[in-house]
């Protein structure tokens, strides 16, 4: 029976895995719909500054911001890394991670310099473990993102443009489709370009429109507060995508995890019952052998006295 025991214990310690996944997942489903509708919430104001300063990218203005101006030659790359913090969360960071290093290596093919911001944990330990240059970081940001903690590490890499450090910026994030899928997005955050608005009149065949803006009480101050603020709203945009990623595909996760273990509960508990059964066979087996010989040792002995007698 020494066997039938290991397989009950083993059946018990998957049982107690089982509750903690189920645990998990029911977390992660709460924070997924606080996530979701945070996502929700900044999406809109995302797409409209976007589109504002794509308009802006387009008109004839006397001022012309750094973010505006393209690079001639490019050769120093500053990308944004959007991770989470925690794992069990399936593909999700593994997935955005390996896009990352599939354009990195593509960059460093043509001889271009790269450097890294990581936003979360997850991206960080990778980034180090790789051997990439981080320049900035940000961690432990919770289950809230806070555009406070995050624009300290942005700022290192957008002076580092504003500086000619690097002559291009992009950010890597998850960006959330649905709850079954998170699709990992490479965007161009700077210089800022209307590559989005060309795509739309290429599918509507619109021609390409250009105007000015009246700026009050001048543009510089004005245009220097929009790219501050498309900064920021595309950041936290790209922060909260991936928080509702993360939380939905830590409830996938999770669930498969709980089916799983189901099964192997079912499977073990066969194995146990087979193992019992085959144990309570040979029991019965040896009880049945036992009864049969005292039976024929009582048949001898009742034959050898008729015997003696006779």
């Amino acid at each position: 029976m020494a066997g039938s025991r290991e397989v009950r214990n083993k059946i018990k310690s998957v049982k107690n895995t089982q509750k903690i996944t189920r645990a998990m997942e029911m977390v992660a489903a709460s924070k997924m719909r606080k996530a979701q509708d945070r996502m929700k919430k900044a999406r809109p104001y995302g797409e409209k500054i976007r589109n504002v300063a794509a308009h802006m990218s387009r008109a004839n203005t006397e001022y012309r911001h750094p973010f505006l101006i393209e690079r001639d030659t490019v050769k120093r790359i500053g990308i944004i890394i959007v991770t989470s913090d925690k794992g069990l969360c399936g593909g999700l960071n593994t997935n955005v991670l390996r896009k990352a290093i599939n354009q990195m290596k593509a960059w460093q093919a043509d001889g271009e310099q790269i450097e890294v911001c990581c936003i979360g944990n997850k991206g960080l330990g990778f980034m180090s473990r790789i051997g990439a240059k981080v320049t900035s970081q940000v961690i432990g940001l919770g289950d809230t993102p806070d555009m406070g903690k995050l624009i300290g590490a942005v700022k290192v890499v957008l002076d580092g443009y504003t500086q000619d450090r690097f002559d291009r910026v992009y950010v890597f994030y998850n960006r959330f489709i649905n709850t079954m899928k998170q699709e990992p997005v490479m965007e161009q955050l700077l210089p800022l370009t209307d590559e989005r608005m060309q795509k739309e009149e290429q599918a509507s065949d619109k021609p390409k429109a250009t105007w000015d803006y009246i700026y009050e009480p001048e543009a510089k101050p004005v245009i220097d507060d929009i790219m501050v603020r498309y900064v920021e709203a595309l950041i936290y945009q790209a922060v909260t995508e991936n928080m509702a990623s993360e939380q939905s595909a830590r409830m996938v996760a999770m669930k498969a995890a709980s089916d799983n273990a189901g099964s192997v509960i079912d499977e073990l508990t066969l194995i146990y019952n087979k193992s019992r059964q085959a144990a309570i066979t040979k029991e019965l087996s040896e009880i049945v052998g036992g009864a049969a010989a005292v039976l024929r040792r009582r048949s001898r002995a009742g034959a050898g006295a008729a015997a003696r007698a006779g």
